[in-house]
């Protein structure tokens, strides 16, 4: 997951990719989380940002199909790779939105996500040690300086018991607690540009340069805060 891996260290494509959107600045209220611990199991709210590690996360413990409802977000073209039933597409401003309402193989939408990992897949469907529900909508892109109109952790909402997924979120909390609540603010200090962007289009120069700056995570367990940061170049 994204905030994990940015606080060890580790700047992979996949950190990168959910970067690229951000320009120089202060971006508030990011990678949202409001998490309570009940009898059985955890209930996590969460913000967009988490949407397809949870889609792909509770894949990994699916059986063969899921029975999957909500949207695919994306500014290509899926009609020639998507094998299941696509209930309507429209398109805004070059973001074409497909309508997923269907029985869907495991195997054929984690191939997807991989083959477009930019694509943003807001779908629900639930599992036997999870129940997952993610708005069907595609997110607000935010601006620098402004707080986001909607901060609510409420954007994803997922049950479930499973350790790894909790660990992800939670790794540098454990699960000691009875409620928890977390956000972060990421500082785009400087944008490092590839070495050849004058062979470049100004498209390929901003999917290939590197932001440079900090991610501050402000965390509260059951009334009680704490600050960290982690410095990134992705």
């Amino acid at each position: 997951m994204i905030i994990r891996k940015i606080f060890e260290g580790d700047f992979d494509s996949e950190v990168h990719s959910d970067f690229v959107k951000f320009s120089r600045g202060e971006f508030k209220n990011k990678y949202l989380i409001d998490a309570k611990k009940q009898a059985s199991k955890w209930t996590i709210k969460a913000g967009s940002e988490f949407a397809n590690f949870l889609v792909k996360s509770c894949l990994n413990y699916s059986e063969n199909s899921i029975k999957a409802t909500g949207i695919i977000a994306t500014t290509s073209d899926l009609k020639g790779d998507i094998s299941f039933d696509i209930s309507k597409v429209s398109q805004f401003q070059g973001v074409k939105k497909y309508v997923i309402n269907c029985e869907i193989k495991t195997k054929e939408l984690i191939e997807l996500m991989n083959k477009f990992p930019r694509a943003f897949y807001a779908l629900s469907f639930s599992g036997t040690d999870f129940d997952l529900k993610i708005k069907a909508k595609a997110p607000k892109s935010g601006k620098p300086g402004k707080e986001d109109e909607e901060i609510k952790a409420d954007f994803c909402t997922i049950k479930t018991n499973d350790k790894k997924i909790l660990d992800e979120f939670f790794f540098d909390c454990g699960l000691d607690w009875k409620e928890i609540k977390i956000s972060h603010t990421i500082k785009i200090n400087n944008i490092v540009y590839p070495k050849d962007m004058d062979k470049m289009s100004p498209i390929q120069v901003r999917e290939n340069s590197k932001r440079e700056g900090v991610l501050v995570r402000y965390i509260t367990i059951d009334g009680v805060s704490k600050t960290s940061e982690a410095k990134f170049l992705a």
